[in-house]
């Protein structure tokens, strides 16, 4: 059958880039710069789904997330999640954070409806995380 990504990831948000272990994907929720990051694995849905050594690439594509979204927008935290309670499929949230946005200190997850991004903004984003690849 091979990998796909689910389909509750289209509703929001968008394709980025591929790297090597990850389908990256672009949160479309301009409250927060977010990738989520999906592992090429067929059937994955816990991090013991992976080899060894895929967990480590996740790690370091997590790292690396995590330093784009720093160029993407100044933030004071990065809070990264493997939840999967509403998709199953494995996949790895990474969330910028700032001290002054409307959530803080509390979790994004489920909190106010998303702030789309403009089409502007979106493919400004999705250029920047593209030329990262």
């Amino acid at each position: 059958m091979g990998f796909s990504v689910a389909p509750a990831f289209e509703a929001g948000s968008v394709a980025a880039a591929d790297w090597p272990l990850c389908h990256v994907r672009l949160q479309d929720d301009a409250r927060f710069p977010w990738l989520i990051l999906i592992p090429h694995v067929e059937g994955a849905v816990e991090l013991e789904d992976l080899s060894a050594d895929q967990r480590v690439m996740l790690m370091e594509e997590t790292v690396r997330a995590g330093a784009l979204l720093r160029r993407l927008r100044p933030v004071d935290k990065l809070n990264v999640g493997v939840i999967g309670n509403i998709t199953a499929q494995l996949h790895v949230h990474v969330v910028g954070r700032r001290r002054d946005d409307d959530l803080w200190p509390d979790p994004v997850w489920g909190r106010g409806p998303a702030v789309p991004y403009t089409e502007d903004d979106r493919a400004r984003l999705l250029s920047i995380l593209r030329s990262s690849s």
